[in-house]
């Protein structure tokens, strides 16, 4: 045991991942006769640890192009969508360190599976999937075994002998 150290460093020591799917219905000012297209933009989040999940709020919003007026008429119709997700994280180490940092990856970000008009002609009906990765990092010991006699790696090496001048011939004959 003597020759064993221990080194404090920082790791991921928790990690979790979540994939959702979310059907938004969203009521446009117009009624609308067909969908010309639908995006999600504009993706922002925070996290924070609860016990253990990670707890991830954040915000897209749905952008619908769209016919109305019987279909003589287009408009945009956007709306901000909040979200709340719970990760479960998974620790590597029984033990959880009190100092944490957390790392929040997009895997996917939201976009529209499907918009469809709903069957009361009012509504888009909007399916959002996004995925989402958490790491936790924090504080772990490593052990590392120390060698116990003095050690030198040995290196084979040629010498080679040249002067600045051979230097200046090559370097000059390269940039012909």
């Amino acid at each position: 045991m003597k020759f064993v150290r221990q080194i404090m460093t920082k790791a991921v020591i928790a990690k979790g991942k979540k994939k959702t799917e979310a059907v938004e219905t969203l009521r446009p000012p117009n009624e609308p006769d067909s969908i010309l297209g639908c995006w999600v933009i504009n993706h922002t989040y925070q996290a924070k640890k609860q016990g253990n999940y990670v707890e991830v709020v954040g915000k897209y919003d749905i952008n619908v192009w769209y016919a109305h007026h019987d279909q003589s008429k287009t408009s945009v119709f956007s709306e901000t969508v909040p979200y709340r997700d719970k990760v479960k994280v998974h620790y590597r180490d029984s033990s959880h360190p009190s100092v944490e940092e957390i790392k929040v990856r997009v895997i996917q970000h939201p976009s529209c599976e499907e918009a469809i008009i709903t069957s009361d002609g009012e509504c888009f009906q909007v399916t959002v999937e996004k995925e989402i990765c958490v790491e936790i990092i924090g504080e772990t010991l490593l052990s590392i075994q120390v060698h116990p006699h003095e050690f030198e790696e040995e290196w084979k090496y040629e010498e080679s002998t040249s002067s600045s001048s051979d230097f200046l011939m090559q370097s000059e004959s390269s940039s012909h």
